[in-house]
Order: structure tokens, then C-alpha cells, then sequence
């Protein structure tokens, strides 16, 4: 990827290698990191060297040029935590990119839209649905609404407004995805303000590696962390039942509805932290909001977990060694070593994965699939 700013902007910290040696660099980190547990083999999934994030924040900037005319430019922030004016941006989406600067050239002539924006964010799909979220620090009226409906119809997107306790949708508040796994469709909705995976492709990629070293199944799956069914509904067609828990509401929301957009009617989506969600295995408390959902109807012997990037905490580590079959999709390498150091205890490890869902960062994504030692 050939990009101007590279080593001025703060967003690519591996800006002095290509994508082949950046990939590399990362690797060989994570192989030592993890050498303790004599693994044989690591997959590598590796995304597109450029054009590869479907969802991107970035500031606007106003500033003055040469001969003191107000300007307004997209920026990010540089090594020194300063604003970076950009033109454009390399490891986005090819729509997005398309999108940036003829969306902004409309803003900078319309006295209304530019009126104290402070940032833009795009959510785009590979279908090319874009979802574009101006952001203000003042109160959106009648007049503005107009106005967006305007570049709304004229670049074919979708447009939400911003300002503090105050959201206005012109359409949709979400996008339409679809994703081919394994040569079969997936359809979801991806809501502006929830959860997505950044790097489409790569997590296509990831739900494909899971899929691929787990057998299909007429047990049941439990998932913990389930955000809004992207692993889920895939999954669901190697189980017999699946139980998945969240803890937002706003996550469950996106998960029952992508559910119908697949007709899948296998999975019960239930509202519930981790340790609530034992606590009502085990019956030592009653939920309401289990009242439809009868767990002694289920066979457990499967878990995934996708934690947040504290990974999994002291109550769940020891939870998931119950079940014969652990998948754990990491998004911070520390913490799945700290949890695989306990979890190999009873488990060992049979297939592990990178996914370089964040090119040209120290950042990158970890699977793995263990099994108990001694049948459960």
C-alpha cells in the first residue's frame, strides 16, 4: 500500500513495512509469545493490503489557507496526538474512499451542513450500503434535515445526524451485509452505533477458519458474548441448538433480527452476563428472563467465547473448562495467553489462528479450538 501519510498519521504504527513484512513482524511476536505451548501450527489469515476497513471515524478540521480563507479537511491524529489534515485515506473501503471527497466538497459549500461539524463516520458493506453519521456540536433542526436529505439522494447513502442527546435518521440507521461463508449467504444488519468487525473480509475469513476445524454436531452450542449473531448464525448450522448470552440489549436486538433475516430458528438469544448465565444453569437463582427458555432441554458440550479485550475473568475462565469443546476468538493476545496458561490445564489445544484483521498496526486477532484432555 503506497499511502502519503504514512509516518505522519497515527492511525498505521507499522508504516515502515509492507504489508507481507508487517504481517511478519506480527507473527513472529505472537509465536514467541505463545512458544509454551508447543504449537505446531498456526493459520494465517490475511487480509488486503489496502482498502480493507468497512467502518472509520474522522475528525473535520477547520482551518485557514494561504490567503486566510476558512478550509475545512478530514483529520486524523498524528504521532503527537495533533490533528492531521488528510484528503484521503488508504486502508478504507473503495466506496468509502470514493465517497470522502465528493462528500465533503458538498459540505464545504453549504453553509447549514458545515455549521459546526466536528466528525464523520462512515459504516459501509461489501454490497456497497454506506451509512454516513455527521456529527455537530449543535442542535439539528428542519433546515439541516433538508439539507442532508439532499447529499442523501444525491450520493445514493444513508444519513444520520448528531448532536449531544439528539439522533436524526433520514432512513435507516443501519446497513445491509451479506456474507458468503463456506459458499453459502449470511444476511445481516449491521446498526450505526453497535458492534462490527472493522475488516469484512477477514472476518468472513474468521467465521469460515472456525467453521472449518469444528465437526458438525447434534449437540448444542453455548455462546457467550454473542454481540449481534455474527458468529452465531453461521454457527448454528453444526448444532442441533444453540443458547447464545449478551449483556446489551441494543446487541440482542441486532442478533433476533439478523436470526430472521436468515430464517434460522435454532438459537435462543437470552439477555445475561456470564456469571448470571451460571447462576441459572447451576439453579441457584431464577431469571424472568429465561421464563421461554427451559436449559434442561439443551446438551452442552461445545462453548465459544469472543470476550472483550480484557479477556475472560476469573468466574468464566473456570466456567468454559466444563464443556468438551472450547472455541475462543481473541481480540488481545495477552489475555488469551494468561487464559490459555489455565484453560491447558484440562484442555489442550488443537487448532490455532491469526487473523490480521488491522493491517499496518501492532494489532491482530487469535483463534483457537481446544478439547478436554479427559471426556467431560
Amino acid at each position: 500500500m503506497n499511502c502519503e501519510y504514512f509516518g505522519k498519521c497515527g492511525s498505521c504504527t507499522l508504516h515502515d513495512k509492507t504489508y507481507e513484512e508487517q504481517l511478519q513482524y506480527k507473527i513472529d511476536i505472537e509465536k514467541e509469545r505463545f512458544k509454551e505451548f508447543d504449537i505446531q501450527n498456526f493459520d494465517i489469515i490475511k487480509s488486503d493490503d489496502s482498502n480493507f476497513r468497512y467502518r472509520a471515524e474522522f475528525r473535520i478540521w477547520k482551518n485557514f489557507d494561504d490567503e486566510q480563507n476558512p478550509t475545512l479537511h478530514y483529520a486524523m491524529n498524528d504521532f503527537e496526538k495533533n490533528a492531521l489534515e488528510i484528503e484521503s485515506c488508504q486502508i478504507v473501503s473503495q466506496n468509502i474512499q470514493n465517497l470522502m471527497p465528493v462528500l465533503l466538497d458538498d459540505i464545504k459549500v453549504d453553509d447549514v451542513l458545515k455549521h459546526k461539524l466536528f466528525a464523520i463516520e462512515f459504516l459501509a458493506s461489501t454490497t456497497n450500503d454506506i451509512l454516513v453519521t455527521l456529527i455537530y456540536h449543535r442542535k439539528l433542526d428542519e433546515n439541516w434535515e433538508q439539507k442532508a436529505k439532499e447529499i442523501q439522494t444525491k450520493h445514493n447513502i444513508k444519513i444520520i445526524g448528531r448532536s449531544r442527546k439528539q439522533k436524526v435518521v433520514l432512513e435507516n440507521d443501519y446497513i445491509d451485509e451479506t456474507l458468503n461463508i463456506n459458499n453459502q449467504d449470511f444476511k445481516f444488519q449491521y446498526k450505526e452505533g453497535g458492534f462490527t468487525q472493522p475488516n469484512t473480509k477477514v472476518n468472513a475469513k474468521m467465521i469460515e477458519w472456525v467453521l472449518n476445524h469444528i465437526e458438525n454436531s447434534n449437540d448444542d452450542l453455548c455462546e457467550l458474548y454473542c454481540g449481534g449473531g455474527n458468529f452465531t448464525i453461521p454457527l448454528s448450522t453444526k448444532f442441533k441448538k444453540v443458547l447464545a448470552t449478551e449483556i446489551s440489549k441494543t446487541s440482542i436486538k441486532s442478533a433476533l433480527k439478523n436470526c430472521e433475516l436468515n430464517s434460522i430458528k435454532n438459537i435462543d438469544f437470552i439477555r445475561m452476563s456470564a456469571e448470571e448465565f451460571v447462576d441459572a444453569l447451576n439453579e441457584t437463582r431464577e431469571y424472568r428472563r429465561l421464563k421461554d427458555v427451559n436449559l434442561k432441554n439443551f446438551n452442552f458440550k461445545t462453548i465459544f467465547v469472543d470476550p472483550p479485550r480484557a479477556g475472560l475473568d476469573d468466574f468464566t475462565r473456570e466456567f468454559v473448562k466444563q464443556f468438551e469443546q472450547i472455541i475462543y476468538i481473541s481480540c488481545n493476545p495477552e489475555t488469551l495467553h494468561r487464559d490459555l496458561q489455565s484453560i491447558t490445564n484440562t484442555h489442550k489445544i488443537e487448532s490455532f489462528g491469526f487473523f490480521d484483521q488491522f493491517a499496518y498496526s501492532k494489532h491482530i486477532e487469535s483463534g483457537v479450538v481446544l478439547s478436554a484432555k479427559d471426556k467431560i
